[in-house]
């Protein structure tokens, strides 16, 4: 009986040991924590202003085809070039962030944290390698401008195998953009953030699958499931942001 009750004084004092080293985070990392909480939450920022400008100032639909994307491009060539820039650059930000979330997480569990890391950086990675893409349907449409009646085609059926990489990316993108907020939630249950901002992140990944599973019939309408994504990652970076300034 002496030796049961041993044990479980062992047992209650390695719990309590492993629960105030997860509540610790290194010091020496302020400076991350504090620019991976002001990026995440300029992610947020850029993430909703950016497609309310792309939508509301000139007016553009998700739906054009080739002839229509080449002359539309031609037509806003300029802006084509700031805003899909702007997009694209909102990955720097992320890695940032997700930088700093696996520093504060791995002091709880190594394994999560690593995991969500990997597939953070692959993801973003992926997103800014689509950037050329975005470049050459300027391209086109700078060929488009003056071509005869033959060229235009040609051009027309390359935009349209650019719109079909489009198409077909997005699923693979929020897929893994899905799998490593899930892994970095599942890690922080424990530790210095809040549990119900683990289980908003593990909502969000829910929300993702489903979303894009009705994709074919909602359309772009599927980007509800970001409106998780922003209330997870805004929690996230101010609670980095707090981690920075302790």
């Amino acid at each position: 009986m002496l030796a049961n009750q041993c044990t479980k004084n062992s047992i209650n004092t390695s719990q309590k040991s492993t629960e105030k080293i997860a509540s610790i985070v290194d010091p020496s990392w302020n400076g991350l924590y504090k620019a991976g909480g002001i990026t995440a939450i300029l992610y947020v920022i850029l993430a909703i202003s950016i497609p309310a400008v792309q939508v509301w100032t000139i007016q553009y639909d998700f739906k054009l085809g080739g002839y229509a994307l080449l002359e539309f491009i031609a037509a806003n060539r300029f802006w084509w070039l700031i805003l899909q820039t702007g997009v694209i650059g909102t990955s720097f930000l992320a890695i940032v962030s997700f930088a700093a979330l696996y520093v504060a997480l791995i002091q709880v569990n190594k394994s999560l944290a690593a995991i969500g890391a990997i597939i953070t950086i692959t993801c973003e990675l992926l997103f800014m390698a689509y950037y050329p893409v975005l470049m050459g349907m300027i391209y086109l449409s700078d060929q488009y401008i003056g071509a005869t009646a033959d060229q235009q085609l040609m051009l027309a059926t390359a935009m349209e195998s650019l719109i079909a990489i489009n198409n077909a990316f997005n699923p693979l993108y929020e897929s893994l953009f899905g799998i490593d907020i899930l892994f970095f939630s599942l890690a922080m249950r424990k530790g210095v953030f809040h549990k119900s901002i683990a289980y908003i992140g593990i909502t969000t990944c829910v929300a993702a699958f489903v979303a894009l599973s009705l994709w074919p019939l909602l359309g772009v309408n599927y980007f509800w499931w970001w409106l998780f994504f922003f209330i997870w990652f805004t929690a996230v970076g101010w609670k980095l942001y707090q981690l920075g300034k302790e």
